[in-house]
């Protein structure tokens, strides 16, 4: 009998963001979100300017140019977390997300973190450690499972 190994859901999840962070049109990070409710993806979200609006990779990046670090400053750019356009996704097709599951390549920020209490999710495994610790302590603040899944060890056992 021949055994075949699967992954975790949490491993699972993770790695459709990874993919779904390919879509970013960021030119410092690749981000990506995954919105999951009992195994069924509720919407996704990658970083990226407005729709219809001109990406960073066309017009270039103005906190790149004005040399900002990471965490800083982010009124200055145009794009939307990814977080936020997974939120934003579910609430334009109606798809209620409270008490769902948020995947993330990368930690949150401050400004997703109020985002994800307030639409009611209740979990969020992430990637990435971020400049900014804000985010995930206004996360466990509110009681939400704050799970980290290190990205760099599901990349090395592809």
């Amino acid at each position: 009998m021949h055994v075949v190994s699967r992954p975790s859901w949490d491993v699972y999840f993770m790695e459709l963001a990874l993919v779904v962070a390919k879509r970013s049109t960021c030119l410092r990070q690749k981000v990506g979100a995954i919105i999951v409710k009992d195994r069924r993806i509720l919407a996704t979200g990658y970083n990226g300017a407005p729709s219809g609006m001109a990406h960073c990779l066309d017009i270039g990046c103005l906190r790149e140019k004005l040399g900002v670090p990471s965490g800083e400053r982010q009124e200055l750019c145009r794009g939307l977390h990814a977080e936020q356009n997974a939120i934003i996704q579910a609430a334009k097709f109606g798809i209620c997300i409270d008490g769902a599951t948020m995947y993330t390549t990368h930690c949150p920020c401050i400004t997703c973190a109020k985002m994800i209490i307030n639409a009611g999710i209740k979990r969020v495994v992430y990637g990435k450690k971020y400049a900014d610790k804000r985010g995930l302590e206004l996360l466990k603040e509110a009681g939400i499972e704050v799970v980290y899944l290190p990205i760099e060890k599901l990349l090395t056992k592809s």
